[in-house]
């Protein structure tokens, strides 16, 4: 799963993704609840470039007194059933999330899930990708007075097991799970598919000798500039 990544530049949505970015500016580094470019398909066919919150489930849209749960992430597995997401899958609102590295969290080897010991945050990337893309649902809002309607997105995920770079993350004991790489060459592809079951073709782990992965521990406090 991944819930930190680093967005594209604007420059990189010009020109590897062919989209004028968003006019607002966002952050070099996205968590959930922030805003971050998506890329998705215009009525006309085209691409369009939009900032939309990272989690398909905002906090401000979170009804008072309801559970908050996390919402990055949709499993393949399940996204056609699970009614946060089903909607969405059901109507093809299928977007890609450009990023250029996404983070994950390493435990040592002697880690067990009863003493999992310190994790250590990774920095993973596509070795020969100046930017990739990752499969996603996008939905919109409604306007709110204290919530503007903006649309929100969800990365998927598929089962990582015995991958041979991101088996190494998450807690001991947990199931490895992956995001979605969608190769370059079928962008246009997953965002015109509106077929669940061929969008469902697209949905499995990238290469892993074409990926790379290094420790990358974040300095805490340090402030997160926006990307240029």
């Amino acid at each position: 799963m991944c819930t930190n990544y680093a967005p594209v530049q604007r420059r990189l949505l010009r020109e590897i993704f062919g989209v004028e970015p968003p006019p607002d500016l966002f952050r070099a580094e996205t968590y959930p609840d922030y805003a971050a470019p998506i890329v998705r398909q215009t009525t006309d066919g085209a691409r369009e470039s939009v900032l939309a919150t990272f989690g398909m489930v905002p906090r401000k849209r979170t009804p008072p007194g309801a559970r908050r749960y996390d919402t990055t992430n949709a499993r393949s597995e399940t996204v056609g059933e699970r009614p946060t997401f089903a909607r969405y899958w059901r109507q093809g609102q299928l977007c890609l999330v450009p990023l250029t590295a996404f983070y994950e969290f390493a435990y040592p080897e002697s880690a067990t899930p009863v003493t999992p010991g310190k994790p250590v945050r990774w920095r993973v990337w596509l070795r020969d990708a100046e930017a990739f893309a990752v499969a996603g649902l996008w939905r919109d809002w409604p306007d709110l007075p204290d919530a503007p309607g903006q649309p929100s997105f969800t990365m998927l995920t598929v089962n990582a097991d015995g991958h041979g770079v991101l088996d190494r993350f998450h807690r001991p004991g947990d199931e490895k799970r992956g995001i979605v790489i969608v190769a370059r060459d079928q962008w246009d592809d997953w965002l015109s598919c509106r077929n669940p079951e061929i969008a469902r073709t697209f949905l499995r782990l990238y290469p892993s000798d074409q990926m790379a992965a290094e420790p990358a521990p974040k300095v805490q406090g340090a402030p997160i500039p926006l990307s240029d």
